[in-house]
C-alpha cells in the first residue's frame, strides 16, 4: 500500500472515531467520583475496573485502533503500557490525544479520563 492510501486509511479510521466517540453518548456522572453501589478496588483512586472497560469498549472507542485485548493495530499495544509510562503521561495522552489519536477531554467525563488512566497505568 503506497503512502498516500496509508494516510487516507488512517484520516477516515481517525474521522471515524471522531464521529464515534462524538455520538457515544452523555455520561450519566457528572464528574464526581463517587461510585455508589459498585465495589470499588483499593488503590485506585476511587474508581472501578469495570468502568474504566466501559470507557475503553463504548464510551472512546478505543478498541477501534487498540483492540479489545489492548494488543494494538492502528494504535499501539496497550498491554503492558503501565510498565512504560507514568500514569500522568497516560492521562495526558487520553486528554489530548497526539500521534493519530483524537483527544478525549471535552468528550469524556472527568471521571471517565481518570479510570481510564488508572486502569492502563494498572497494566504492567
Amino acid at each position: 500500500m503506497d503512502s498516500k492510501k496509508k494516510w487516507l486509511l488512517a484520516a477516515v479510521l481517525a474521522l471515524f472515531v471522531l464521529a464515534a466517540a462524538a455520538c457515544g453518548g452523555g455520561s450519566k456522572n457528572n464528574g464526581g467520583t463517587g461510585n455508589a453501589g459498585e465495589s470499588t478496588p483499593a488503590g485506585n483512586g476511587g474508581t472501578t475496573t469495570a468502568q474504566a472497560e466501559e470507557v475503553y469498549k463504548y464510551k472512546s472507542n478505543c478498541i477501534s485502533c487498540h483492540a479489545a485485548d489492548l494488543g494494538g493495530g492502528v494504535g499501539p499495544n496497550l498491554q503492558k503500557i503501565g510498565a512504560s509510562e507514568s500514569a500522568e503521561n497516560i492521562r495526558h495522552q487520553i486528554e489530548n490525544g497526539g500521534g493519530g489519536m483524537p483527544a478525549y477531554k471535552g468528550t469524556l467525563s472527568d471521571a471517565d479520563i481518570t479510570a481510564l488512566t488508572d486502569w492502563l497505568a494498572s497494566k504492567k
